[in-house]
């Protein structure tokens, strides 16, 4: 008697090559690349909250719920110094971007614990302000927005020069109320001046305490953008296929038009807006790790005990480099001036009895 049909085993099924959501795609290997990132970005966060209230560190900011987006920005970077490259203007809740780029995790548990050997600013600056030049990472500022108003610097330097290097800036929703985002879309989109400037808004919905709807008149920011000729659209940046492909038109835009381009990426704030407001876990919230990680689980891209192994790395990786830390140099106050200024040319340039302006 012949054997009964019994359908395909796991053993005969080829494994899935991509993840779609909606009618946009990602192929296999590339989901499992950032759900790698977005679940190192989310452990380090936990972390460095966990720092702050154990007196590890001093302050905590940063985007758990962002890093869906913000791993699919630092992975579509072009990395490098100059304007052949892109610049990249962030503000302070994107953790995901550099890790995206390549930065290790120790870099920024440095700059958590405010060490000396904190790359970014020698244990100066608050978590999440980077400043890295060999990768045209614009020094990030705590000054509200400031960076929208920077980033058509970059951008005309880029256009002048020849090639196609994109800027990219980012800020938060509650931010775009300042003049300095006015003033981005108007230095982007003069005619016959338009400069490749990919203008990016997190919108989680708040500005630290104040919810978005009761501060915006428009439907959504990029409407903001048709006043001024800049095309845009709004995603789901809970989703990283949904960003991702944004992000890719908008480079894409960015580098082959010389114009500028808007994106608005819905996103989560999982945990308030810093350790100042206890940065205790916000309940009903999108939680763009765990969606990420159910697709990749029913599509049968990664198993439960795969998803496991990624956090289990991750965790020990980030306990590695706080104990690193703590045996660490911090600053000193011989270094209140280190690198603050730049040295002086007086002394070269006018004589040694020089007593006012020269002629």
């Amino acid at each position: 008697m012949p054997t009964a049909f019994r359908g395909p085993t796991a053993a005969t099924l080829a494994p899935p090559a991509e993840l779609w959501s909606r009618d946009e795609m990602l192929p296999a290997a590339r989901c499992r690349e950032l759900h790698r990132l977005m679940v190192r970005c989310r452990r380090l966060e936990e972390r460095c909250i966990k720092m702050s209230k154990s007196g590890e560190a001093y302050f905590w900011v940063g985007g758990p719920g962002e890093e869906a987006f913000n791993t699919c920005l630092g992975m579509q970077l072009r990395r490098g110094e100059g304007p052949a490259y892109d610049y990249v203007h962030l503000h302070y809740r994107n953790p995901g971007v550099l890790l995206g780029m390549g930065m290790p995790v120790l870099d920024h548990v440095r700059q958590m614990a405010m060490t000396l050997t904190d790359p970014h600013s020698m244990g100066r600056n608050f978590v999440c302000h980077y400043s890295k030049r060999d990768w045209n990472v614009i020094p990030v500022t705590s000054v509200i927005e400031v960076q929208y108003v920077m980033a058509p610097g970059t951008a005309l330097m880029q256009k002048r020069s020849g090639g196609d290097g994109v800027t990219a800036v980012i800020g938060g929703d509650a931010g775009t109320h300042e003049g300095d985002f006015a003033s981005c879309m108007i230095w982007s989109s003069r005619p016959g001046f338009e400069l490749p400037v990919l203008i990016l808004v997190t919108n989680n919905g708040w500005g630290i305490s104040t919810a978005s709807e009761t501060q915006h008149a428009e439907k959504s920011i990029v409407d903001r953008g048709k006043a001024f000729g800049i095309p845009g659209e709004v995603v789901d940046g809970n989703d990283p296929i949904a960003s991702w492909h944004a992000l890719s038109r908008g480079f894409r835009h960015c580098r082959t038009r010389r114009k500028p381009y808007m994106i608005e990426a819905r996103v989560s704030r999982l945990h308030g807006h810093s350790s100042s407001s206890g940065a205790a876990r916000v309940p009903d919230e999108d939680d763009c790790v765990a969606m990420f990680e159910k697709k990749l689980l029913d599509r049968e891209l990664m198993t439960k005990e795969e998803i496991e192994r990624v956090h289990t790395e991750a965790i020990n990786e980030i306990e590695e480099a706080v104990r690193q830390v703590h045996t660490e140099p911090r600053p000193t106050a011989a270094d209140v001036y280190t690198h603050t200024y730049a040295p002086s040319p007086v002394d070269s340039v006018y004589p040694e009895d020089y007593t006012g302006l020269p002629a």
